[in-house]
């Protein structure tokens, strides 16, 4: 019987590598649901060539658009945020990938959590936002999160079949585009720099929370709630060759990592297929073509957006929450050239000082901190 997949954001860079493991298995694997944010055009494409039970855009100012475009296939169209949290909990839906970017993945996936869908886990500021109540949620409703992250699918696979306790988690980092430019240099660092990421191939908003090693605290965060860990088990390591993928250290000084080439396409496909790894066309790694393995301290000074990170899972409560928001804010206007590099943690930091904390949120507190939030990152910028 086919895996019937609900792809939030399927026109994204992990949507769209999703859709090609699909076509990969077509045997075992069906694109049930596909949504978009607004790329109209391309949902439309996908949507012909899959044909999936139903579809969401949702800008809901293009839902007819994709309603005409699609009248003649069985496709049912739908749009808006309230859509993504009700296709999710279709009867036939056996998995939800959500690779929603940012804090717009957390209603949906706690839609489908509450639905006891198995999640495949994209969409990493779900668990930065709020990861207390979707760890909780998960436990309820006895539903598993496999990692997509391929950091966190590395750990994942590391721990396979272990029963001893992790002494630290080794999370590698390429460092980005400006591991070693200097401060000064960072100063005059512009969006289209930025962008070009030397090893994996991402949307833009990650391309950029890369560039300032947001991405990696996020990831930190993340891995704290995946893997039950507090964070100073969690050592960043930066690693530029992106070969080793993220490990775990036991008691006993042992080292388990996983390695391969940077394809987010092996993480994907495990996350669907877990437990049975299948077979695939993806690129092998070439251990006759590897050069140097390297391995440097990530500097907190010139990247303290890491460093914020493990301030925010310190504080607890609504503080991470704070930071997304604020980095959201800050990424976007980076990207349309109102906000300098350097100046992205600096409104971040400020905007954590600035909003008050809560120990304890429910799902109403996490919307309203974000929305005070991004308030007060855009009037400081």
């Amino acid at each position: 019987m086919k895996k019937k997949i609900c792809i939030l954001g399927s026109t994204g860079s992990i949507g769209t590598q999703t859709l090609q493991v699909i076509e990969e298995h077509p045997d075992l694997f069906e694109a049930y649901v596909l949504t978009a944010n607004s790329q109209a055009d391309l949902l439309i494409e996908q949507a012909r060539k899959f044909q999936p039970a139903a579809v969401v855009i949702a800008d809901e100012s293009k839902y007819q658009y994709v309603q005409d475009a699609l009248a003649a296939e069985p496709i049912q169209v739908y749009a808006g945020a309230d859509a993504l949290c009700q296709v999710v909990q279709m009867d036939p839906v056996d998995v939800v990938l959500t690779a929603l970017v940012g804090f717009s993945g957390l209603r949906p996936t706690i839609s489908a959590i509450k639905a006891k869908k198995p999640i495949a886990l994209a969409n990493k500021e779900t668990l930065v936002v709020a990861g207390e109540l979707i760890t909780e949620l998960c436990l309820q409703n006895h539903v598993p999160i496999l990692p997509v992250d391929s950091e966190h699918s590395a750990i994942f696979q590391s721990l396979m079949g272990e029963q001893s306790e992790i002494e630290k988690i080794i999370l590698t980092a390429s460092g980005g585009p400006f591991r070693n430019f200097t401060k000064d240099q960072l100063q005059s660092v512009t969006p289209a720099m930025a962008l070009k990421h030397p090893n994996w191939d991402m949307g833009a908003k990650i391309t950029i929370d890369s560039a300032s090693m947001m991405n990696k605290g996020f990831e930190v965060i993340e891995a704290r709630w995946l893997f039950d860990v507090a964070p100073e088990q969690i050592q960043v390591v930066v690693h530029p060759q992106s070969i080793i993928h993220s490990g775990v250290q036991f008691k006993d000084g042992a080292v388990k990592a996983q390695l391969g080439a940077p394809d987010m396409r092996v993480p994907i496909q495990l996350a669907l297929s877990y437990p049975e790894r299948l077979e695939s066309s993806f690129p092998r790694l070439d251990w006759w073509q590897m050069k140097d393995l390297t391995f440097e301290r990530p500097d907190e000074d010139k990247f303290r957006c890491l460093k914020m990170a493990y301030e925010a899972i310190r504080l607890g409560g609504n503080a991470a929450c704070i930071v997304n928001a604020a980095n959201e804010v800050v990424n976007l206007a980076f990207r349309q050239e109102r906000c300098g590099f350097l100046q992205m943690a600096d409104v971040i930091e400020k905007t954590l000082q600035t909003v008050a904390h809560q120990e304890q949120s429910t799902l109403e507190d996490y919307l309203a901190c974000d929305a005070e939030s991004r308030r007060v990152a855009a009037s400081l910028i």
